[in-house]
């Protein structure tokens, strides 16, 4: 067991935050979102190169969030011939960004190991994550090959002290709102330990963004009976039952059909079941947008029932829009790494760069820091 598993055991040192200020608008989170004091400047190092589109997506994205946040700076590496135009068309960055140049860019289909070998210390993506080691940044953003970035951060940020391993956790839309879930991708295969040092992670997370004292927190399972599940998920959740932390709440085991119900603020798995289950729901969205537009177009009378509720539909659309929540964060790390998806348009990215905002201004790092600081906790053999 990992020599400080009481992440939660105390509360955290959280410094109380100026009244009357709203949150980020692509962050809708009804459950009591933080609001933020707007007089902390954040910095965000961007990986100007990464993702489908590279800098024609980020420099944009970029634009729409610092709308959002007029205070935030940018620190952009890729190549200066590309940036500087881009930076120079877009008035919302005005006088925002550092470019700092590098013509070294990780292809999305290279394997981890080779774009460290060919990109440490020189590509974008590496050059972002460096900024955010040297304090010149309070966060990265990337939409590059997430195996790159993985292995990347691992190596140049390492890991928080008592923690094996980084977990991907994302914010999954709820019929609630929204809910914590990982690992959606980091890795495959895993054990009770790092199952725990998920839930604690995931549970921070959910304290700092949805402004929760006791988070809930499942685990992801064949079913809810006790008897089910694996070696791995059963001992973990032994473990969460026996500790009783004050600070989350051990729902049980949860079903993938309660992902989408919000039954728990937290739900945790290993990465490769969360990364199919991530992908099955984001393709079922796309099929059932699908499904409504044709039927919508099939015939007159459809038509005419589509123009009177067309506010319905417009408002079903944006809730299933799996932009609104883009941005995985890279959980266990000395520092704050955002992966957006790669194929995002300018408001996806802009709604990863919210995210990495948001982490930094709640300072969660040193929220994190503190808890896993507060006690050792000796968990039940």
């Amino acid at each position: 067991m990992g020599p400080r598993l009481g992440l939660l055991l105390a509360p955290p040192s959280l410094q109380p935050f100026a009244q009357g200020l709203s949150p980020s608008p692509v962050f809708p989170l009804p459950r009591g979102y933080r609001p933020t004091r707007m007089s902390q400047r954040v910095c965000i190092s961007l990986d100007a190169m990464g993702g489908d589109h590279g800098p024609s997506t980020v420099v944009p994205g970029a634009g729409i969030a610092r709308e959002r946040h007029p205070e935030m700076t940018f620190l952009m590496f890729g190549d200066e011939a590309v940036l500087a135009p881009l930076v120079a068309a877009e008035p919302r960055l005005k006088g925002a960004v550092e470019i700092r140049h590098t013509t070294v860019a990780i292809a999305m289909d290279d394997k981890p190991s080779q774009a460290v070998r060919t990109g440490r210390g020189k590509s974008s993506m590496w050059q972002a994550i460096q900024a955010v080691k040297d304090g010149h940044a309070d966060a990265a953003v990337s939409a590059g090959n997430t195996g790159a970035l993985m292995a990347m951060s691992k190596i140049c940020l390492k890991t928080l002290a008592g923690i094996e391993r980084p977990a991907i956790a994302c914010l999954w839309p709820t019929v609630r709102g929204e809910s914590v879930v990982l690992d959606v991708g980091a890795t495959i295969g895993t054990d009770a330990e790092h199952l725990v040092e998920m839930a604690l992670m995931g549970a921070a997370m959910a304290r700092i963004v949805f402004d929760l004292d006791r988070p809930t927190v499942g685990l992801l399972n064949v079913g809810t009976e006790e008897m089910k599940g694996n070696e791995a998920v059963k001992e973990a959740a032994r473990i969460l039952r026996e500790v009783e932390l004050p600070t989350l709440a051990y729902h049980g085991f949860v079903e993938g059909n309660d992902l989408g119900r919000g039954t728990v603020d937290v739900v945790v798995t290993e990465g490769f079941t969360g990364n199919i289950a991530l992908k099955t729901a984001e393709g079922t969205a796309k099929q059932i947008a699908t499904y409504l537009r044709a039927a919508m177009s099939r015939t007159l009378s459809a038509k005419i029932g589509y123009f009177f509720a067309r506010q319905a539909f417009g408002a079903l659309r944006e809730k299933m829009n799996p932009s609104r929540a883009n941005g995985g964060v890279f959980l266990g790390l000395e520092g704050i790494v955002i992966k957006s998806h790669g194929s995002e348009n300018a408001a996806g990215f802009a709604a990863a760069i919210d995210l990495a905002h948001d982490m930094a201004r709640h300072d969660m790092m040193r929220t994190i820091r503190d808890m896993l600081d507060s006690q050792p906790m000796a968990v039940p053999a």
